[in-house]
């Protein structure tokens, strides 16, 4: 039986266009989902975005467009940028789905029956930019400290969740890794958190009359459901759960749920709750990434400095930035993003490095061997092999990239100390050992990175005279195995794989 694997990007909230931000946690999922297609396994990728809510609303009424044109246009903004990044995912799903609304209803339903739904009366400091209630502990000057607003104060007749009987199981799955959450300084935010502040019942609902864009309350039409309900939901909905029980039975829990930290509390209490008193399983691993700065400032739209990651491709290159995304920042932690440093990585490590190494190695066995590969030799790449697994399966996919471009520059050294240009007046045989030994190292390298840059696999299997869809049907057990190129077959030496940038 295969393994599975199951893997969640947050949905992202329609209130402005895709930008560099949504870009890394999506290309991150990516690269770990190809990765483990690498691996055999049957995999599920799912993105989407969340379309309900107050905020929607207001945005939509201010650009005189009724709440579903506006969010049409901005899911399709979406699924666009995702094709252009070659983004894998297996599923888009949208929380004005209605197999999704319709699902959504019937949770709610059974958890009012249930009686962990109620009605009541709450009073709490809500933002309007996060759509969340706010402690008076996560406020900086009185404010939320994302938003740079007061929270209003709001009290209300309104539909209440039963959190508070979810303390002490909550603490105790998280401080005992049975709901994991990683890197370990966010685990210990959350344990932090939940052994000095306890949890109350939390609204989900607000009354339709003040927000009708949401999903009516199915017990009470009057009201519609809080947005993060709804939203959070979206990943068993995104399985086709609860009309597809296969699927759901096939790919839950979900392995990994990648966020960014500003959504980590809310994912490490009412999510958990709710599927605690629906009795599903919990997710096996939420992993946290940091924010992303531009140049070492916030980005924002006032300041001008919103990257879009669409015209960011068109300029350097898909695999380009989904290289530099993945390889800047260390999985986990804040990042600073720069054209100076996209631009220097680009031309020492792709340019320099890698296309320079595929260019003098195939240019040599041109010269020297009348572009057919030599006579196969012993070899292997294990160690490198075996740390980049390592590094992906601990979800540190910069790691993994180092360990590739280590390899990358042990060629170069290679090079240098065989000096091919001198064995070929006096050593021909070791030559052949030499180029041999290159080209299949690279070959290599090219599956390494192919859960980064497919695109780039490609070019290098068609250079190397390997049909890309025939050498990836093979079983990565296949593809590690050292002489996978066959002696006598022809080269087919391209153009550049990454031509230098210049000022």
């Amino acid at each position: 039986m295969l393994e599975r694997f199951y893997i969640t990007t947050p949905i992202y909230y329609v209130n402005a266009k895709p930008h560099i931000g949504h870009a890394y946690a999506t290309i991150a999922a990516d690269v770990l989902a190809r990765y483990h297609r690498m691996r055999g396994e049957e995999v599920f990728f799912l993105t989407g975005t969340d379309e309900h809510g107050a905020k929607i609303q207001q945005i939509a009424d201010r650009v005189g467009k009724k709440p579903k044109e506006f969010v049409d246009e901005i899911s399709a903004a979406f699924s666009a940028v995702w094709d252009t990044l070659n983004i894998s995912n297996d599923n888009f799903i949208r929380t004005t789905d209605p197999a999704h609304e319709k699902a959504v209803a019937e949770v709610v339903q059974k958890l009012f029956d249930k009686k962990f739904i109620y009605k009541g009366k709450y009073e709490a400091l809500y933002c309007v930019g996060c759509e969340q209630y706010k402690t008076k502990a996560e406020l900086v000057d009185g404010k939320c400290p994302d938003h740079k607003i007061e929270p209003e104060i709001r009290s209300e007749e309104a539909y209440l969740f039963r959190m508070s009987e979810f303390q002490d199981e909550l603490l105790r799955r998280i401080k005992n890794d049975e709901f994991k959450i990683s890197p370990e300084t966010r685990k210990n935010e959350m344990v932090s958190f939940l052994e000095k502040e306890k949890l109350k019942d939390v609204a989900v609902s607000r009354k339709k009359e003040k927000v009708p864009w949401g999903i009516e309350l199915p017990f009470d039409k009057n009201h519609t459901l809080y947005v993060w309900v709804d939203a959070f939901l979206n990943y068993l909905t995104g399985l086709g759960w609860p009309k597809d029980k296969k699927m759901y039975k096939k790919f839950w829990p979900a392995d990994v749920q990648l966020m960014s930290k500003d959504i980590l509390r809310v994912h490490s209490t009412l999510w958990p709750a709710l599927l605690l008193a629906a009795k599903i399983e919990l997710p096996k691993k939420l992993f946290i990434h940091g924010y992303f700065t531009i140049d070492g400032q916030k980005m924002s739209k006032s300041l001008g400095n919103v990257v879009d990651p669409v015209e960011l491709a068109q300029k350097y290159g898909v695999d380009e930035v989904r290289y530099f995304l993945s390889r800047e920042v260390s999985f986990g932690e804040d990042g600073d993003f720069s054209f100076a440093r996209l631009e220097e990585r680009y031309n020492a490590e792709l340019a320099n490095g890698l296309g320079n190494l595929v260019a003098r190695v195939l240019a040599m066995c041109e010269k020297y061997f009348d572009s057919k590969i030599p006579e196969k030799t012993s070899g292997s790449v294990e160690r490198t092999w075996q740390s980049y697994e390592i590094n992906m399966e601990k979800l540190a996919p910069h790691l993994a990239l180092k360990d590739v471009w280590d390899l990358i520059s042990f060629c170069d050294q290679f090079i240098n100390t065989e000096a091919p240009w001198q064995l070929a007046k006096v050593d021909k045989e070791r030559l052949s050992r030499v180029i041999y030994t290159l080209l299949e190292t690279i070959r290599h390298i090219a599956w390494l990175i192919s859960p980064f840059m497919p695109y780039t696999t490609d070019k290098i299997f068609e250079q190397l005279g390997l049909k890309p869809e025939t050498e990836k049907k093979k079983s990565l057990e296949e593809a590690k195995e050292w002489g996978g190129l066959v002696s006598g077959k022809k080269i087919k030496k391209g153009a550049a794989l990454f031509p230098r940038l210049t000022k």
